[in-house]
């Protein structure tokens, strides 16, 4: 049964699904854009959030695969970031100007307020989706968060160490991750990792190739890009 469901994903075609900007509001006032990819409102979401420096557009080219899981899907500016693929971070723009905080931590805030926004429209848990600092912000808002049912994190780190080591927030998680990462960076993670149990943690490094930092590895510029989808694709086969 899995083989059927990762052979159907890898053959279908990718057919796209239309975009829509909303507009959500964080519980200290700021307005997050996203770009909604929305199949049917019933569905559960996926929540992609991006990594430094960047913005939604960090899954610009992705989207219309990852939507192919069964999932909605919401690409989220948070209120750290910039701009890539000509798309740039309307959150982190508008923050600057209305003197909110930008640091990475700041930007639990937006993922907390698109979390709250998916649950109240589809009733069903989340899917947290985060590339480096976001990655890390993701596994640590889902521990505890019960509108959250599982993890995908891409180059995770310790991004908070002035507040917190990620790996000491982990002991006891007790949902589904999906961690990748480039080859360079997989001893860091492994240990960042060490204390969640082996049955709930899925470690993923490419095996031809260097790979890519975050949800880049992805892209189709990245020449092994194909052996995360595949990793990915088996995740998702398994909390279906």
């Amino acid at each position: 049964m899995r083989f059927l469901f990762i052979l159907s994903l890898l053959l279908i075609s990718w057919n796209l699904h239309s975009q829509e900007k909303i507009i959500i509001t964080a519980d200290d006032g700021l307005l997050i854009t996203a770009d909604l990819y929305e199949i049917d409102a019933k569905k559960p979401y996926i929540l992609l959030f991006h990594q430094a420096g960047f913005s939604r557009g960090e899954y610009k080219e992705t989207t219309q695969k990852i939507i192919k899981f069964g999932y909605n899907c919401l690409a989220v500016d948070l209120r750290s970031g910039g701009e890539v693929n000509y798309i740039q971070n309307n959150t982190a723009l508008l923050a600057v100007q209305k003197g909110f905080p930008t640091d990475y931590l700041s930007s639990e805030k937006d993922i907390l307020a698109a979390i709250r926004w998916a649950k109240e429209r589809s009733k069903k848990p989340v899917i947290l989706f985060g590339s480096s600092f976001s990655a890390s912000l993701c596994l640590v808002i889902a521990k505890d968060n019960p509108d959250v049912k599982a993890v995908i994190a891409f180059s995770p780190g310790e991004f908070f160490t002035d507040q917190f080591f990620v790996k000491e927030k982990l002991v006891d998680f007790q949902k589904p991750i999906f961690i990748a990462s480039s080859k360079r960076e997989n001893p860091f993670i492994v240990d960042m990792l060490s204390l969640v149990h082996p049955s709930i943690k899925t470690i993923f490094v490419p095996e031809k190739g260097q790979g890519e930092h975050g949800s880049k590895s992805l892209w189709k510029s990245n020449p092994n890009n194909n052996e995360y989808w595949l990793a990915l694709t088996m995740f998702f086969s398994k909390i279906k």
